[in-house]
């Protein structure tokens, strides 16, 4: 038929295998006759099915020779399926039995290294017992530790020590799954601020094996030899720091001026009795106002029941106060002690500086080298050189044994011996300082300053800041106009640009700079004025008018750069070696500002530091770097900063000379070895008050005198100057 499928074909069309009788599960036997045929499917049979049907005749299938009888064609599919069955149990069965291997296989062990890495960090928490350890004792690790470590931790901070993983053994495998290794650590301790304690020490790791099916942990013997070498049951780490002796302050010839002295350091004792009513008896017998008293009152109260709180430091032999009467005060006690103080309590406070226990400040920026209690220097050249002043301090780790042991003795673990600190070599000539700062002790509640300088050397002789400056140090750090002082530095530029003594300039009464109006300070000698008065004239009276004249002659710059060659506002080549300014010329001013800077005032500004130094370069005929702590190595040898050339500090000091033989300063003409002078007035506020200069050099000597508020430098610095210098 075509066209159309025969319903007894399956769907390829192609006839089926018969299957054997009784289905494929039945076997024929050997040389049996062959099946029958199938039949044609039932309507209950979908096409491509196989029915057996019973007695169907059809022809045999061939037989194949040597085959027992086995049809030829197509292999039976009943040895095949069977075949297929039979590798299918095989497989199912082969399959169970690795799965069941690879179930009941141990897990492998963990590599030691992270394990040891926890224990590092453990440790290094202080926290031992994070980590799976293995006891032979019910004390706390933890407690062991903390009481190992105590006095070490206190010494050096409690985040300073550091624990690292050094070396892990490669582990060693036991019976039943279990394990070794050896962990290596490093401890840190930064016990110095360029010395570290370092050692090494060993942890015993176990792995236990698997527990349950899972992997187990890697565990560590406690053993307090983990925390420090040779540390046994019940010792522990003693820390004792060595205070290194403070180096002196002492003059360029090697005369002490800050040593060790003996006082006693008296306070109230809230352990005694009487302590109730010590703070207002004691702030009586001392001198001291309500306020003061009120305070340490109050200090007394909140402090805890067993404090001490120190009120004042007072010298052996001070007849400033009564130190009998003071302890005779019921709670009131007077503790020995040395410290580094200067020969005078006053002498050069403000320069010198002083020294007390470290500000909470000043421990956490040294980053360890200081600790709270240690004694530092506040301000100063105590403050400025304190790393050399200080030293460094001994200290030593012993290994401690327990509380109660028979026959047991300290051990050495490590020592760095102390470095006692060097003296530092400093300019000031005590002489020349005490009287400097006499002169000064009259002025109440005004800043006074009194600066010399050596021009030959820079050597700062005396650095004096009167009682009124209140511990401030105006003479090296306070900034003021400098007045008519400046016109040393005018004068140099106006030199420089063409200038000579001889020169005529107009003196006015007064000058109109873009409306505003300049005039000479009262008093101004009539015989000075005039259209055409010689410079050398009008710089010995100071004529204002005539220097601002000029403004427009004289750039900024020009007076920017005359004062640094002169050491005004310059960048010192040679260090000063303690809190210092030298005040600040702009380079930059016009109008009116430009003309109240060429008087020294508009934004000008100077220290007496830096007006000493102007008289100094002028004395020594080059720019002078002055210094207070004497220069070493590259320093003494640095070259002067500025361009000050002999033949233009000549022509000044020729000026300045004319200023005492018939100008401003002429009360110093029986001074002897003067040279010259330069008097300064600069009103300030609404222009009622002044600060008032004088600078002066005589022989090897250059100096000058500030005070905050006077009438004219002539008259109020002049008579100061010369009380100092008539002491020379």
């Amino acid at each position: 038929m075509s066209g159309h499928q025969s319903p007894h074909l399956p769907a390829d069309g192609h006839a089926p295998v018969p299957p054997p009788p009784g289905g494929y599960d039945t076997v024929p036997p050997a040389g049996g006759p062959p099946p029958p045929p199938p039949g044609p499917p039932s309507g209950d049979t979908m096409p491509g099915q196989y029915v057996p049907v019973q007695n169907v005749p059809g022809p045999p299938p061939p037989v194949v020779p040597g085959a027992g009888g086995q049809p030829a064609g197509d292999p039976p599919r009943r040895n095949g399926r069977r075949a297929l069955i039979i590798v299918a149990a095989v497989l199912v069965l082969l399959g169970a039995g690795v799965g069941a291997w690879f179930l009941l296989r141990p897990p492998p062990i963990p590599d030691p290294e992270p394990a040891a890495e926890e224990l590092a960090a453990a440790l290094q928490a202080g926290t031992p017992a994070d980590f799976p350890l293995t006891m032979d004792t019910s004390a706390s690790p933890d407690e062991q530790y903390a009481a190992v470590f105590e006095q070490l931790v206190a010494a050096v901070g409690e985040d300073a020590g550091t624990v690292a993983l050094k070396s892990v053994t490669p582990l060693e495998e036991g019976d039943g799954g279990t394990a070794t290794a050896t962990a290596t650590f490093m401890w840190t301790w930064p016990v110095a601020s360029e010395e570290a304690w370092e050692y090494e020490t060993v942890a015993q790791l176990t792995y236990p094996g698997p527990a349950d099916g899972e992997a187990g942990e890697w565990e560590a013997a406690w053993d307090l030899g983990l925390l420090a070498p040779g540390l046994e049951a019940g010792e522990r780490l003693a820390v004792e720091r060595t205070e290194p002796v403070r180096g002196d302050i002492v003059t360029t010839g090697g005369e002490t001026i800050v040593g060790l002295t003996p006082v006693h350091r008296v306070g109230i004792d809230k352990t005694r009795p009487g302590w109730e009513t010590a703070a207002a008896q004691l702030g009586e017998v001392l001198g001291f106002d309500r306020s003061t008293t009120d305070d340490i009152a109050a200090q007394v109260q909140s402090a805890g029941a067993k404090a001490f709180i120190d009120v004042i430091t007072i010298r052996d032999n001070d007849p400033e106060y009564d130190f009998e009467a003071a302890m005779a005060i019921d709670g009131v006690v007077g503790i020995p002690d040395e410290i580094p103080l200067a020969r005078d309590r006053d002498f050069a406070r403000a320069v010198l500086g002083t020294v007390g226990e470290a500000t909470e400040e000043i421990v956490k920026e040294s980053e360890g080298t200081i600790k709270a209690g240690d004694m530092v220097g506040l301000s100063g050249v105590q403050a400025a050189y304190d790393e050399q002043l200080r030293g460094v301090p001994g200290l030593a780790v012993t290994i401690e044994p327990a509380e109660g042991a028979e026959g047991g003795e300290s051990r050495e673990a490590f020592t760095i011996e102390k470095q006692d600190g060097e003296p530092v070599a400093i300019s000031l000539d005590p002489a020349t300082q005490l009287r400097a700062q006499a002169t000064l002790e009259d002025f109440g509640d005004l800043a006074t300053a009194i600066v010399a300088i050596k021009p030959s050397t820079g050597a700062v002789l005396a650095a004096a800041s009167g009682p009124g400056s209140e511990g401030f140090n105006t003479a090296t750090l306070g900034q003021y106009p400098p007045g008519s002082t400046f016109k040393i530095a005018t004068s140099l530029a106006m030199l420089r640009s063409g200038t000579t003594p001889d020169s005529t300039l107009p003196c006015t009464a007064t000058i109109n700079v873009e409306g505003r109006e300049f005039k000479n300070v009262p008093g101004y000698p009539q015989s000075a004025m005039g259209d055409a008065v010689p410079f050398r004239t009008v710089f010995a009276n100071s004529c204002n008018t005539a220097f601002i004249s000029q403004h427009d002659a004289i750039s900024q710059q020009q007076l920017h750069d005359a004062a640094a060659a002169l050491g005004l506002g310059a960048d010192h080549t040679v260090p000063f070696g303690g809190s210092a300014g030298f005040g600040d010329v702009p380079t930059e001013a016009s109008g009116t500002e430009h003309a109240a800077s060429m008087i020294g005032q508009g934004q000008v500004l100077a220290t007496p530091l830096a007006m000493a130094t102007v008289a100094a370069s002028v004395s020594a005929g080059h720019t002078v770097s002055p210094w207070l702590v004497e220069p070493t190595g590259k320093d003494a040898e640095a070259e002067p900063a500025g361009d000050l050339t002999e033949d233009e500090a000549a022509t000044l000091r020729d000026l300045m000379g004319g200023v005492v033989e018939e100008g401003s300063a002429t009360v110093l003409q029986d001074i002897p070895g003067i040279v010259g002078a330069k008097t300064g007035t600069a009103q300030f506020g609404d222009g009622s008050k002044a600060h008032v200069w004088m600078l002066a050099v005589a022989d090897d000597l250059a100096a000058v005198v500030f005070i905050e508020e006077g009438e004219l430098g002539s008259t109020t610095a002049g008579p100061v100057m010369h009380e100092f210098l008539k002491g020379n």
